[in-house]
């Protein structure tokens, strides 16, 4: 029995927003750090009601070979890993072949987006930075490892995250890695993300590059912008 659902991601977000510490999110120049290009909306939308800036960290998920729906590791653009080792044993899946599946989506995934719509430039600079991430929904936490390895790597401050639902054992895992994890709804027999949203708005890439444009909270285009009016 799915317990809580969400109108949409807009909705989700405004629950989210009423429980995270504006003033202290502010005051500590906190950069918040989208998990996903599903989860732009959700993001951009609590950036802008609470003003601040927000990074993208781009990861791929690398599936079983046999089955193309249990992800047994996930790649970021940093090019770190995290395996789930119990899987992959299990599965009888060498690791020659994860690292090499993990290189080609890192060639033929993330570097695409990266210059889709970072127009090419690394992820902006975190060290010492207090950092937020946020995700439409977490249900196994592999997304989730990946961008605090990546941000542990990059020596940021500080990490809290941000999701309207979470399944309860990740969250639990998930707890001990991070300083503070804001989250309307904690499920034990979690589904999938989806079924927690009545009806999502479609994250195209066209709506999704439309969101990055037109937002003045987006750090790659306002460093983009604030070049164009240096220059003129």
């Amino acid at each position: 029995m799915i317990t809580a659902k969400f109108k949409d991601q807009l909705e989700a977000a405004s629950k989210l927003i009423e429980i995270l510490p504006k003033k202290e999110l502010v005051d500590k120049k906190t950069i918040v750090v989208c998990m996903s290009l599903e989860s732009v909306i959700l993001t951009d939308a609590v950036c802008r009601s609470l003003n601040l800036s927000y990074e993208m960290l781009f990861s791929e998920p690398i599936p079983a070979p046999n089955n193309s729906e249990c992800d047994v590791a996930i790649v970021s653009e940093t090019e770190d890993i995290v395996l789930n080792d119990k899987l992959i044993k299990a599965f009888g899946i060498s690791y020659d072949y994860i690292y090499g599946e993990a290189h080609r989506k890192y060639e033929e995934k993330i570097l695409k987006n990266v210059y889709k719509y970072r127009k090419g430039n690394l992820i902006g600079e975190l060290k010492d930075k207090n950092i937020l991430l946020i995700d439409e929904g977490c249900e196994t936490g592999m997304t989730a490892l990946i961008c605090i390895k990546t941000l542990l790597d990059v020596k940021v401050k500080s990490i809290s995250y941000a999701t309207p639902v979470i399944a309860t054992d990740v969250f639990t895992n998930l707890n001990d890695m991070v300083d503070e994890i804001y989250t309307i709804n904690k499920i034990v027999d979690f589904i999938d993300v989806d079924s927690y949203y009545e009806k999502k708005i479609e994250a195209t890439s066209e709506r999704i590059m439309s969101i990055l444009e037109e937002s003045p909270y987006y750090l790659p285009l306002q460093k983009q912008q604030g070049d164009k009016n240096n220059a003129i």
